[in-house]
């Protein structure tokens, strides 16, 4: 009763989805003719997938905001929803709506039988329906291949919960080893055991966050390093056991979530996924120019512009056939390609389409090893940027990259430098100073936090950013860093290797 929404909300969902599908057949029909845009960085396939899943994804949000304005305030459960006791608009609109797209590992779903997921789909098939994509309601009902696709995300997101809640728990007991010892002074500061000042004045303005409702200042001898500890702890656990309820929501899934949390504490050398964010100069900031910098920042490998490398054994040569579609997207000539290769001290002739590379000198096992070496030459671009997308934040328009080089894009005359950014602690640190670094740590946490719906305190993430960067480098909360540091040898010993901190 409380769920029939209104006619006309169901049909304007209904209107949605049927657009949806018209748009997902015209990306369709550009790909098959061959006239369809590649994202940079991406193959054909890829780019089409993830259009498709890009307009699929978003009839959800969709259909959830016109529930979300047309759901009726006297309704019981709007109440629920409202006051934080449970559920949210999503819930409705899979409940009255439509359930949506699922999304298996971000990609839709695609395994099963032969060039298809199902059997009773044609071969081939990319259409909505056979993929994945489920318009009926859970009031409804689900058609047979719909519930089989839902079963599918399903049962990942219950490996998925199995799996990260031991993860939540490790990250909860660092956090409380490497900040327990943390407390507030009488003159104000955040010590630690070592009398080392963490923060002159806890979260910027001394005020204690149990009583922020009557702005109460924080209590000296409070142990504040562990209600830091446990207020990262507690919503970590959430974060890796709310994925179920949204099974197959793309844009919910938490390889964003703890997986990145976990990363952002351990200070990893080098972030799973490493991105940049480069913003534009006032007289580049445009579309056309955004373009061109993207492409000739992206890193190009001989292997992306070549169609075949052949090895000639009998005339000690390799033979490298270019691919004139692939050197077209790169913005440079073959001429180009065989002045760099010369420069890297490979001996390279031009050849009508192709390079011929002078290998007499080598033996046979080296010419292996030098093809497998050429295929990951660069040729144009910066190195490790691996793929390029080009976004508008309101006015500016923004390079996301994927891969972070920042000693070399500081350099280019389109960027501007006040506001280019990685997501790399460690490269941060080095290029723009601690300071940075301190702050990318509070921006990331955020960011992950605030995706995934939760919501913790600042001055908790200013605590942990602080702790992290107080000695001049990024540490992380693991043994070698943070707990490293403790002056007490029992703190190290109950943590980790105990023997190590007894025995020299």
């Amino acid at each position: 009763e409380d769920l029939d929404l209104d006619e006309s909300v169901i049909s304007s969902g209904k209107e949605i989805i049927k657009k949806a599908e018209k748009k997902t057949n015209e990306i369709i029909e550009l790909y098959n003719k061959g006239e369809f845009e590649r994202i940079p960085g991406k193959t054909e396939e890829e780019s089409r997938e993830i259009r498709i899943l890009h307009v699929l994804n978003e009839v959800r949000t969709k259909i959830g905001e016109i529930v979300k304005k047309e759901f009726p305030k006297d309704n019981p459960v709007s109440s629920m929803i409202n006051s934080g006791g449970g559920g949210n608009i999503l819930n409705i609109t899979q409940m009255a709506c439509c359930v949506g797209q699922q999304a298996l590992w971000g990609k839709r779903i695609d395994v099963g039988y032969d060039k298809r997921t199902l059997s009773f789909f044609k071969k081939r098939d990319l259409s909505p329906i056979s993929r994945g994509f489920i318009a009926s309601s859970f009031i409804k009902g689900l058609r047979p291949d719909e519930f089989f696709f839902g079963a599918i995300t399903g049962r990942d997101s219950l490996m998925d919960t199995a799996l990260r809640t031991p993860k939540s728990g490790y990250l909860y007991r660092r956090l409380a080893n490497a900040l327990q010892d943390l407390k507030a002074e009488y003159d104000g500061t955040i010590r630690d055991s070592n009398n080392s000042i963490i923060q002159y004045k806890y979260g910027d303005d001394g005020i204690d966050i149990s009583q922020l409702h009557t702005n109460g200042k924080l209590n000296p001898g409070e142990a504040i390093g562990i209600i830091t500890a446990q207020s990262f702890g507690e919503p970590s656990t959430q974060m890796a056991l709310n994925v179920f309820h949204f099974a197959g929501v793309a844009e919910m899934q938490i390889t964003m979530g703890l997986p990145r949390l976990i990363e952002i504490f351990d200070a990893r050398k080098k972030p799973s996924s490493p991105k940049m964010e480069i913003y534009l100069s006032k007289e580049h900031n445009n579309e056309k120019d955004a373009k061109i910098l993207a492409e000739k920042i992206k890193e190009v490998t001989l292997k992306e512009i070549a169609s075949e490398i052949n090895l000639n054994f009998s005339d000690k040569n390799i033979e490298i056939k270019i691919d004139k579609k692939g050197l077209k997207q790169t913005h440079i000539s073959i001429k180009r390609v065989v002045e760099k290769l010369n420069d890297l001290g490979f001996n390279a002739k031009e050849k009508s389409d192709s390079i011929i590379l002078n290998a007499s000198e080598f033996s046979f096992k080296e010419i292996y090893q030098l093809k497998e070496k050429l295929k990951k030459t660069i040729i144009s671009g910066i190195k490790d940027v691996k793929q390029v997308l080009i976004i508008k934040k309101e006015r500016d328009f923004v390079i996301i990259t994927l891969g972070s080089n920042l000693k070399k894009i500081i350099e280019l005359k389109e960027v501007n430098k006040d506001k280019l950014i990685s997501n790399d602690l460690h490269e941060v640190a080095e290029v723009f100073g601690i300071e940075a670094a301190r702050q990318l740590i509070i921006n990331e946490i955020y960011d992950v936090i605030n995706t995934q719906g939760l919501n913790i305190d600042i001055r908790h993430l200013k605590l942990v950013a602080d702790v992290m960067t107080n000695t001049g480098k990024v540490k992380g909360v693991t043994r070698m860093g943070i707990i490293a540091q403790k002056s007490s040898i029992l703190a190290r010993a109950t943590f980790e290797t105990p023997e190590k901190q007894f025995v020299n």
